[in-house]
């Protein structure tokens, strides 16, 4: 739980971060921070997604329309603090001169978004031949 709380301290802490190992190359730290935003727009797109499906498919079944759209708000949730997260792993690796941290994040996310794109389809299907 320490290790947790001393990472998400880190989030707010940009200048902790600096301090540790030697100053890179800016490139590789404008990288990172542009890796980072990719993130952040892809959670600002699973949140668009999830607003979608609960205000534009009212027909559809509650519990099926709620489902979609929690879990692709979820998603979008869990995206933006996984993109905070990993650029301060990064940028620490950067500075320390280590390899960069692995991560099987984004596979976990891929599996997510295409279950719930399963659902949608299989829910369109239905809708259309009925």
């Amino acid at each position: 739980m320490i290790d947790i709380r001393q990472s998400v301290r880190l989030w707010f802490a940009p200048e902790r971060v600096a301090a540790q190992g030697e100053t890179p190359d800016y490139r590789f730290s404008l990288a990172n921070e542009r890796t980072f935003l990719a993130w952040l727009r892809t959670a600002l797109a699973l949140i668009g997604g999830g607003f979608a499906v609960d205000q534009f498919l009212p027909h559809l079944r509650s519990v099926w329309r709620i489902g979609l759209a929690l879990a692709l708000l979820a998603a979008g949730v869990l995206c933006a603090l996984r993109a905070v997260n990993h650029w301060v792993r990064c940028e620490s690796a950067i500075r320390r001169g280590e390899d960069l941290p692995a991560s099987h994040f984004p596979a976990l996310l891929s599996v997510v978004i295409a279950v719930v794109a399963l659902a949608m389809m299989v829910i369109v299907l239905a809708g259309w031949a009925g």
